[in-house]
């Protein structure tokens, strides 16, 4: 198969058009996931006129497979479990896990909003933006600690995300919007698949988008 997307900045802009038509302007806030939904949720915050800002959600991978997310948790406390894998796994293990990454988050939030004004939520429509989708639980946690701040509307926005993820997504936030939503086997099951370049994104080139976006 040809790859999709030439890059996420590519795929962002055509995100970005689609969401044009219903939300723009100030009443909405772009969060990307990090680190490469950010450089995805920059393009669409573009399109739309919109502030970009980020949510923080930490994957927990099974153990020896750290792609494998088992769980996720937020820089505030949320978190969200694949209930069966769970199982398999030592219960001490897994909360030490989730409380090591909930620091992180908290880490890697201090990072990018340095300095930067803190976006009030609260009313407003949050759409949520990843690169990709693959198990669904990061977003499903960043879900959970944006809907803590009582916004308005979440909407998941992603270039590509299995059809049966989004129906699962489409449990937690409002919305689920995708350019590409395959079906079972049709779904390659990695997100950098779908992408020409799928290089690995920096903390810095992260946080030099969140300060481009203040002078845009």
């Amino acid at each position: 198969m040809t790859a999709m997307f030439p890059d996420r900045k590519t795929a962002g802009k055509l995100l970005g058009k689609k969401l044009a038509t219903r939300f723009s302007g100030a009443n909405t806030v772009v969060c990307g996931l990090p680190r490469g939904g950010v450089v995805t949720a920059a393009e669409v915050a573009k399109e739309l006129k919109a502030p970009l800002s980020v949510s923080l959600a930490r994957k927990i991978g099974y153990p020896g497979m750290p792609e494998y997310a088992i769980a996720a948790v937020t820089d505030t406390g949320q978190s969200v479990a694949n209930e069966v894998e769970v199982q398999t796994v030592p219960k001490d293990w897994l909360n030490a896990q989730l409380i090591t990454e909930q620091k992180e988050a908290k880490r890697h939030a201090e990072v990018y909003t340095k300095d930067m004004p803190a976006r009030t939520l609260t009313g407003r429509i949050i759409l949520l933006v990843d690169d990709g989708v693959a198990t669904g639980l990061t977003l499903r946690a960043a879900i959970r600690g944006v809907r803590t701040q009582k916004p308005a509307r979440i909407v998941v926005a992603v270039p590509v995300v299995s059809h049966e993820t989004a129906e699962i997504l489409r449990k937690e936030a409002d919305e689920v919007v995708a350019l590409i939503e395959p079906k079972g086997s049709e779904f390659l099951g990695a997100v950098g698949a779908y992408y020409e370049a799928f290089p690995q994104v920096s903390d810095q080139e992260v946080r030099a988008l969140l300060q481009l976006s203040l002078k845009t």
